[in-house]
């Protein structure tokens, strides 16, 4: 799959994410990490986005995370800024602070070099709802680009996945 099929790929996988939300009179906030506003950045390229995106938190720092999403420190000390219980802890945090029925999260390691040492491509995408959390891990391949790229598919397919599930 070239660069452009990828990006038209989730463009087409965001729109359907904001239709779902807007059946069911929901709304989205977005937390990310590694996908540094990428997520915001493809949410908010379809058009009438604004019906249901609230807006979004680039934490990149771990002490951001802390201070801005209310991941706990034990949290951070116990399992790393790259891990599921981090990337559920920024959802919440995102959601309870941006107001929304939803939030996703991103975090892993875009590369090039190992982080807390945990490889390149290890990514935890998380989504907070009205049914709580959940999280999901992805070993992604490529450069950093395309590892920050495919997290925003990933996360944006985990959030399509429980949307189609609580309806």
């Amino acid at each position: 799959m070239t660069g452009s099929d990828r990006e038209l790929a989730r463009y087409r996988l965001a729109a359907q994410v904001l239709a779902g939300l807007a059946a069911a009179d929901a709304t989205l906030a977005t937390a990310e990490s590694l996908t540094g506003g990428l997520l915001a950045a493809t949410v908010t390229s379809v058009p009438g986005a604004s019906a249901c995106y609230r807006g979004g938190i680039v934490a990149y720092a771990t002490d951001v995370k802390h201070r801005l999403l209310d991941v706990p420190e034990e949290v951070l000390q116990a399992h790393g800024a790259v891990s599921a219980e981090t990337a559920e802890a920024m959802a919440a945090g995102a959601r309870e602070a941006l107001g929304s029925t939803h939030c996703v999260a991103t975090t892993g390691v875009a590369g090039p070099d190992l982080q807390e040492g945990k490889p390149v491509g290890l990514v935890y995408v998380a989504v907070a709802g009205p049914r709580g959390n959940s999280s999901s891990r992805h070993r992604l391949a490529g450069e950093r680009a395309v590892v920050r790229a495919d997290a925003v598919g990933a996360v944006l397919d985990f959030l399509l996945s429980e949307l189609t599930r609580s309806t």
